[in-house]
């Protein structure tokens, strides 16, 4: 790794020093925070869980070949030799900050309240029909997944695309300290983490802290048909994609092709770029406009951006499109809040045949939960979907809104319940999505559907 002996991650981490000082010139080759992963002369950095303490795992980093370890305490016996900090997570974000000020490329930082992570696989499909681009790996997007994402950055990359979510105020400052990305791309700001920060306005507050650290000279990519992005202003050039008016990267005959996907083509002053979009959902309509706003920034040319967009494909539990020999099964359980959650039953509205979703619990709605729930039952029945199946404690609320709007509906209490009367509730030809707050798995019942 570029530049990281064990005495600059000294230096850059405040930290002390207890181990072989003939060390101190050696460049470690990676780091890792999972003890499985230790590989020879990495930096384990040692970070204590709900679970598990990993200054426990010291002396088995050693024996795997760690070069040193990072960690708030030293602990007795160990042979590895040990950086001792305050705090071990505050201490990597310190070294990525060092490690990425080496760089000199273009980074772009993404965030919004629901499609991070599908803006940066999209983005970064474009790009890499040029450059050679390192992007965030899954979705380690926070405090510490941000740090583990730079320190995969190397002399052969070209650019750099980090995701970045948070759920609190401050935390976006702090991985914007980080990063110092030169560019930004906001995807919405939607009912997500409002426990914390409030309202609509207060998601846009806290996702805004991260222009504190971009160059007066960046751009900033926003999505023009959010209502709450619209209030957003800043001293660095705006681009505004979307279909609404006043967007600058916009779409023009958009002819969705089912769970196959949609074409479209994009729109900027006199160019012209017709697109496939080879995955399902309404909202693959922003995220290849968005991506195309970042190519044409990039310089890139139209067949360029149209190869990228189509080269596209979902990670995880995203909109993944799953079908057996008697239904569709639209896999989007990764996680959900009402935003989220609309944007899906919009997709799912569009399909033929009888349209099915099975709703559960959303998290971190604050007081608004149960109204929020509510409202996401109303648009169920309101958008046409034939069969509403809610589970868990507050999707009861989901269930009490759809049959209030007239639509079909039944309630499980818990998710064992569901799965045991799933058999009757699912028809031939159905098209059913599924989708719930993460801390739900309801990846269970994907697996269950994948068995009928």
């Amino acid at each position: 790794m570029k530049n990281l002996t064990i005495e600059n991650i000294i230096s850059a981490v405040k930290g002390k020093y207890f181990g072989d000082t003939s060390l101190l010139k050696e460049e470690i080759a990676s780091v890792t925070t999972d003890s499985r992963t230790v590989a020879k002369g990495c930096l384990f950095a040692a970070i204590k869980g709900e679970n598990n303490d990993g200054h426990d795992y010291m002396e088995a980093a050693a024996e795997k070949g760690a070069l040193c370890a990072i960690g708030e305490r030293c602990p007795d016996g160990s042979s590895l030799p040990v950086i001792v900090v305050k705090n071990t997570v505050e201490a990597l974000g310190d070294l990525a900050a060092f490690y990425r000020s080496g760089f000199d490329i273009p980074v772009l930082g993404i965030t919004g309240s629901v499609g991070k992570t599908t803006a940066k696989e999209m983005v970064s499909a474009v790009l890499s029909r040029r450059f050679k681009v390192h992007k965030t790996p899954k979705n380690l997007n926070n405090e510490l997944g941000v740090p583990l994402t730079l320190f995969g950055l190397d002399e052969n990359i070209d650019f750099a695309v980090i995701e970045m979510g948070i759920s609190h105020f401050g935390e976006m400052r702090r991985l914007a300290e980080i990063v110092r990305p030169d560019m930004a791309l906001y995807t919405s700001i939607g009912c997500a983490h409002l426990e914390f920060l409030g309202d609509f306005d207060g998601v846009l507050k806290a996702k805004a802290e991260m222009l504190e650290y971009l160059p007066e000279n960046g751009v900033i990519f926003v999505n023009g048909d959010n209502e709450t992005l619209r209030k957003l202003s800043c001293k660095q050039k705006i681009v505004r994609f979307g279909v609404s008016e006043g967007c600058g990267v916009t779409a023009e005959y958009v002819r969705p092709l089912g769970t196959k996907g949609m074409e479209l083509e994009i729109v900027s002053g006199s160019r012209r770029i017709p697109v496939r979009v080879n995955s399902f959902g309404v909202h693959m309509v922003t995220s290849a406009l968005g991506a195309a706003a970042v190519g044409m920034h990039m310089g890139l040319t139209a067949e360029e951006i149209a190869a990228g967009i189509a080269d596209y494909v979902p990670v995880g539990s995203r909109s993944g499109i799953i079908r057996t020999d008697l239904i569709t099964i639209i896999d989007d359980c990764y996680n959900a809040n009402p935003t989220s959650v609309a944007v899906a039953l919009d997709s799912l509205s569009i399909l033929g045949g009888r349209r099915v979703c099975i709703l559960g619990d959303m998290g971190e709605l604050g007081e608004a939960s149960a109204k929020l729930h509510f409202e996401t039952g109303v648009y169920a029945a309101n958008k046409g979907i034939d069969f509403v199946i809610t589970c868990g404690e507050l999707s009861i609320n989901t269930a009490e809104g759809a049959k209030s709007s007239g639509g079909k509906v039944v309630y499980f209490e818990n998710k064992e319940k569901l799965l045991a009367e799933l058999p009757k509730l699912i028809e031939k030809d159905d098209s059913v999505l599924v989708k719930a707050s993460h801390s739900r798995r309801f990846e269970e019942i994907v697996e269950a559907l994948k068995k009928l």
